[in-house]
């Protein structure tokens, strides 16, 4: 179990907070990198939403010739079936958890708790939303794959979770591929899930963002 909460980007509103949005970032990057996206999504005067960036923690990353760097997870294989450590990915969503139970302690309802991901993140929320024992607010997961989908134990609590996948048509990283297939997984399981592609490669753009805005406008509601 984690012991110690991820160091993190914090964004309070203006007023007392409640509501919450836990994002997480891609390999390689840290906190910081989701952080300038809070301006562009203009939210209703109701919703007081403190964004959390987690930094992930540093390890060594196989399919970068061992280097060390921010990383929710090793990968060890880029076929297009990733081969992960999914033992560091449960390592990693049992610590959004833990910030999950933080806002909980300071008095955000579960139901207005969104989490959010970007590529290794994106993998990472999915197990943490899927098998969270309290219904959240949404799922938002970007140009990213459902990791454990043979060993993910999802959780009832969130079976309608308002979900939301995005992709680019041309990403070179994370091939639209697999996040067509994460989206047909949930669509299997019974969940109820968006999604919206893009004409760009492993990036965001202003139009999704847009879109990212009314969707948390939706759900946080």
């Amino acid at each position: 179990m984690t012991t110690t909460l991820l160091p993190c980007v914090a964004i309070e509103p203006a007023q007392t907070a409640n509501r919450s949005v836990i994002w997480l970032h891609g390999l390689g990057a840290d906190g910081n990198d989701f952080a300038p996206v809070v301006p562009h999504l203009k939210l209703a005067d109701n919703l007081h939403v403190r964004y959390i960036f987690p930094h992930a923690p540093k390890r060594r990353v196989t399919i970068n010739g061992g280097m060390v760097m921010p990383a929710w997870y090793d990968i060890l294989s880029m076929q297009i079936e990733r081969e992960v450590d999914t033992q560091q990915l449960r390592q990693s969503a049992a610590a959004v958890n833990a910030l999950i139970a933080r806002e909980l302690e300071r008095g955000i309802k579960a139901e207005h708790i969104v989490l959010a991901g970007f590529s290794q993140g994106g993998a990472v929320v999915y197990e943490a939303a899927l098998s969270h024992p309290q219904r959240l607010g949404g799922l938002l997961v970007m140009s990213s794959y459902l990791a454990t989908a043979a060993s993910i134990v999802c959780h009832p609590a969130n079976q309608q979770l308002p979900i939301l996948l995005q992709h680019g048509s041309h990403d070179p990283v994370v091939a639209e591929q697999l996040g067509q297939q994460a989206h047909q997984w949930l669509q299997q399981h019974g969940y109820s899930v968006s999604y919206q592609r893009y004409p760009m490669q492993h990036q965001v753009c202003a139009e999704q963002i847009q879109q990212i805005a009314l969707w948390l406008n939706q759900v946080l509601a």
